[in-house]
């Protein structure tokens, strides 16, 4: 890697991913979501002699992971896990027969400021109301953010407000497209950490770890405290393979060096288009070419 190049991924703004270019498959408009990690993903689950059975993806939120692995045959299954109670009603009435319903509401939804607010502001009586009055409350907030105090979106794209990011159609097909596919899908709701204890001795499983992030975590989540020492604790006893993402904070690059894992920075674009970097943390990130990443361990942090 030239001066140039070494300089622009110290500034955080090489080999950016357009995420026009990834398949979009989550109805989600999830914050913190890995659309723009795909490419590597791909990249990781293909690094190894034979496909792994399953994906295990404990921090799932928007699973747009979980869902390229098994659309493009990655992985045999996936399994995501969730604690967030309405994201999880969204994954459950999906995968659980629910699906083709959720659909034809989102499909049928006649979209206006007043219908929206009505909606954000009723109890939800049962599972599938509170599935779409999640992803509504998802496509209508200021960066898809579902954590309490999210502002909705005021100008939008384009002029457009609030319908700025309601596509029905694209939605509806999304969804539809999941339930094809769910037989090789797996939801929980519950602890991800857990989850990870109860499979650390599976060698025919793998893990994508994107857990609510050091900074910005309790911003965007409602779930956003965890222990971050005690991730990597289980994360080191894996049998299987991992790679996990982190906002780079001295923090997180010191438990990484802890625990004897690998660690490399990559740039990625924020929703408000700044350039910033992120880690990708693993037991061997071999896999990365040059392009795609950088050493950090001489940069400072």
């Amino acid at each position: 890697m030239g001066a140039e190049a070494v300089a622009k991924e110290r500034s955080g703004c090489l080999g950016i991913v357009n995420v026009a270019s990834v398949p979009q498959r989550s109805p989600f408009r999830y914050p913190g979501g890995k659309t723009w990690l795909i490419p590597r993903v791909r990249r990781w689950l293909s690094s190894f002699p034979e496909k792994p059975y399953e994906l295990i993806e404990p921090f799932a939120g928007g699973g747009i992971v979980s869902l390229t692995a098994v659309f493009e045959n990655l992985v045999t299954r996936a399994t995501m896990v969730e604690i967030d109670h309405d994201v999880a009603a969204v994954w459950q009435t999906i995968l659980n027969g629910g699906g083709p319903w959720l659909a034809n509401r989102i499909g049928s939804f006649d979209f206006t400021p007043e219908s929206v607010r009505a909606v954000l502001s009723e109890a939800q009586p049962d599972l599938g109301a509170r599935a779409f009055a999640t992803i509504l409350r998802n496509r209508v907030s200021r960066g898809g953010i579902l954590a309490p105090g999210a502002g909705l979106v005021k100008n939008g794209e384009n002029g457009r407000g609030l319908a700025s990011r309601w596509y029905p159609r694209t939605l509806s097909n999304r969804i539809l497209a999941i339930v094809s596919v769910k037989d090789r899908l797996l939801f929980l709701e519950g602890d991800g950490i857990a989850v990870m204890r109860q499979n650390a001795a599976r060698k025919d499983a793998v893990f994508f770890i994107d857990p609510p992030y050091v900074v910005a975590g309790r911003r965007l989540y409602t779930h956003s405290d965890i222990n971050h020492a005690e991730l990597f604790e289980v994360t080191a006893r894996l049998a299987g393979d991992f790679l996990m993402t982190y906002d780079d904070t001295a923090e997180i690059r010191s438990l990484a060096a802890e625990h004897g894992f690998a660690v490399r920075a990559v740039s990625m674009k924020t929703t408000h288009h700044t350039c910033k970097r992120e880690l990708l943390i693993g037991r061997d990130l071999t896999w990365l070419t040059d392009d795609q990443a950088l050493e950090p361990a001489s940069l400072e942090f």
